[in-house]
């Protein structure tokens, strides 16, 4: 069974951005997928930059649950495909309220959700083909 991502997919807008309130959920990063080593690799590119002014502990936190949710959403959509991914972090935007590590965790899921469709490979269990159109965000920010 080949290991995924089979390819390099570079670019890849990992953006939650729900609104429902007070404070709300903000997180934004372009980010690589890199074939790699068994496991699943973070890194933050040498020429990575960050908009907004997050303390180096929380960007790395923000960083951290970007991939947990790669990692958790690549086990839901790809059971039993083994894994070797260097997640490459090209650019971070952080809101000094509404950013936090649930929203970021949502974005990594949501960037292999895209990366999936990218490859033309299922989402959710559906071929490619027979997905539904998008019709804007769920109210439960799913």
């Amino acid at each position: 069974m080949p290991a995924f991502p089979p390819r390099p997919v570079r670019g890849v807008r990992a953006r939650y951005v729900f609104q429902a309130g007070c404070p709300s959920d903000v997180a934004d990063a372009t980010v690589d997928f890199e074939p790699w080593e068994e496991g699943l690799h973070l890194e933050v590119a040498a020429g990575a930059t960050v908009r907004g002014d997050p303390t180096p502990e929380d960007l790395a936190r923000y960083h951290a649950a970007l991939a947990e949710g790669v990692r958790l959403e690549l086990a839901d959509q790809l059971p039993g495909v083994p894994v070797a991914l260097a997640l490459v972090v090209q650019h971070t935007v952080v809101h000094d309220v509404d950013t936090s590590e649930h929203s970021y965790r949502r974005a990594g899921r949501l960037a292999v959700r895209e990366v999936l469709a990218h490859l033309g490979l299922p989402v959710d269990g559906q071929t490619p083909s027979r997905r539904p159109a998008k019709r804007g965000r769920r109210q439960d920010g799913s």
